[in-house]
């Protein structure tokens, strides 16, 4: 490949990556901005974010959950998120035992909380483990928010919001699902620092034990 067609290549991509964040600006900064005000409400009421994806989601996955247990850009209290990819041991036994399609939706199963907020990351919205763990989720009671990649796609139908990023290519989504995340957690900080001190907690203290939703087994075509 010639450093000539190398060049053109990668303006290609640069200006593929302004049309998507040029889109996500105009459409998905008051999807973004709901989600940071919910998140506000739920995690400091006890509350938590389970988080998935595949791949190079998995590390935007990531990405927000370690943002919100230590801190975006201010100082504030730790919130409760967890990245169900990165639990290795849970991911391998239950892949090992019950198939790649429930390593989430039994951790979800297992951890998620009526009121608690599912946040799956898929470029392709087709990815047979994030639509079980969206069935599992939203049948146990949790808010399931999908960021994806162009629609339609099943993840963003099996969600009760997506925000569906418009890119050319694989890379492009990711990269703007990374600015998705930081704007995320922009509004989430301003909702936290506007609210009133002393706000009471969430009673996932109310003394309701928990009952573990069903994992979902229907049979779901993997994405190639």
């Amino acid at each position: 490949m010639s450093q000539t067609h190398t060049y053109e290549s990668a303006q290609l991509h640069c200006q593929s990556l302004q049309t998507a964040l040029e889109r996500l600006r105009r459409q998905g900064l008051g999807r973004l901005a709901r989600w940071g005000d919910r998140l506000a409400e739920v995690l400091p009421a006890g509350g938590r974010l389970l988080a998935a994806g595949n791949g190079g989601s998995a590390a935007q996955a990531q990405h927000l959950t370690a943002e919100l247990v230590g801190r975006y850009q201010r100082e504030r209290p730790p919130y409760s998120a967890l990245a169900l990819h990165a639990e290795t041991s849970s991911v391998t036994a239950i892949g090992n035992d019950y198939g790649f399609e429930q390593v989430f939706a039994r951790q979800v199963a297992a951890h998620g909380r009526t009121g608690d907020v599912l946040m799956l990351l898929s470029t392709s919205g087709r990815s047979a483990n994030l639509l079980s763990a969206a069935m599992t989720a939203r049948t146990a009671g949790l808010t399931v928010w999908a960021l994806t990649g162009p629609s339609p796609n099943p993840l963003a139908e099996a969600a009760e919001e997506a925000l569906c990023v418009d890119g050319a290519t694989t890379a492009t989504v990711q990269e703007a699902h990374l600015v998705a995340v930081h704007l995320l957690c922009e509004f989430f900080d301003d909702a936290v620092a506007a609210a009133p001190a002393g706000a009471p907690r969430r009673a996932a203290l109310d003394g309701t034990p928990h009952t573990p939703a069903a994992p979902s087994v229907a049979f779901l075509r993997r994405s190639s």
